[in-house]
């Protein structure tokens, strides 16, 4: 069934009550800092966003020694803010003000409902992918992540899940495989286990430094991974369904978690289950590392790398430069921004 179509009254009414209501909450907030201005706030100090709930959000204290972190309001005009941003904020007694928000290194965007670019995350370093044997591992889901950590600067990292469950079968085999195809394309992989611990000690060293993000399909798990890197978290899991291969979401907010080797965990289900954005065709040749050489090589300024003459993708794909398996993955890509159903 379709949408019903709004008139143009109704949508002026909608918006005068979005804007009124935007314009109560402004107020009340303003309120609300006005009486912690009266409630003697602290010295300023630097800050890190470990969590977000609606107009307010979680800081951690980077300047002290002892940890401590306190829900916050923020001042007019600071723009959005998400967690891994680094702030200026001041403590109060029982909740402090967020005064500015320092330059981002990184942000981790997706369009919302509406098709505009919205950052979810901010100052991500590493981009973790997670496949397992089951549910069945595409090539194509990868690439699209993969297209992501290129375009956004982010490392990638390809996780082998579940590696005592590689018995031979076909599903074990194409997931090798991909291992194989991407590890000759120079990206970093490693084969582990959460349930025997078999390569987490690995893991946990080359998540060290910086900010990570799992992502990957439901069922492979992921929780069960940020559960034995984080022991007593005990994030919940999602049995996987037998029948269709798939898991459940569990958490609720981006929140930050403390790796307890180093390094930090940026995590929430929009984060796992993050998709890529329509791109124009030479931002996705971007997002190959094998394909943006050839980016202007074409015969055609307007060229779309299929069957148009003097192509130098197809030249590569001929002379073996470039995997069939990648340059088909890129068409499939392509062909879904221009056909979303």
């Amino acid at each position: 069934m379709s949408k019903r179509k709004l008139s143009r009254r109704q949508a002026w009414r909608i918006e005068k009550i979005q804007a009124e209501r935007a314009e109560r909450a402004a107020k009340k907030r303003n309120k609300e800092l006005e009486n912690l201005e009266a409630d003697s706030l602290g010295d300023e100090q630097n800050g890190l966003v470990i969590a977000h709930y609606g107009t307010q959000v979680e800081v951690e204290s980077l300047d002290l020694e002892e940890t401590i972190s306190q829900r916050c309001h923020l001042r007019a005009n600071l723009g959005s803010i998400v967690t891994g941003d680094h702030v200026v904020w001041r403590q109060g007694q029982s909740i402090g003000v967020i005064e500015a928000v320092l330059e981002r290194r990184s942000v981790l965007t997706r369009p919302d409902s509406h098709g505009n670019m919205k950052t979810i995350a901010a100052n991500i370093d590493r981009l973790v992918i997670v496949v397992a044997p089951y549910p069945e591992p595409f090539g194509n889901l990868i690439d699209r992540y993969l297209v992501v950590a290129e375009l956004l600067g982010f490392e990638p990292l390809l996780l082998i899940n579940k590696c005592d469950q590689l018995d031979g079968g076909s599903e074990s085999t194409k997931v090798l495989a991909l291992a194989q195809m991407y590890s000759e394309l120079g990206y970093q992989t490693l084969k582990l286990s959460a349930s025997t611990g078999e390569g987490v000690d690995e893991l946990t060293e080359l998540l060290k430094d910086g900010n990570s993000v799992f992502v990957g399909q439901s069922g492979v798990g992921k929780s069960s991974l940020i559960n034995s890197l984080i022991p007593g978290l005990d994030l919940r899991t999602g049995a996987l369904s037998e029948a269709r291969q798939k898991g459940t979401h569990t958490t609720t907010t981006a929140i930050l978690l403390h790796f307890p080797g180093g390094g930090n965990l940026i995590d929430s289900p929009g984060i796992r289950e993050f998709g890529l954005w329509p791109l124009e065709v030479h931002e996705l040749m971007s997002g190959f590392r094998e394909l943006k050489d050839y980016i202007g090589q074409c015969r055609f300024r307007d060229c779309k790398h299929e069957k148009e003459p003097g192509c130098a993708l197809q030249k590569a794909a001929e002379e073996g430069s470039i995997r069939a398996e990648r340059l088909n993955s890129y068409y499939h890509i392509l062909k879904s921004f221009e056909d979303p159903s």
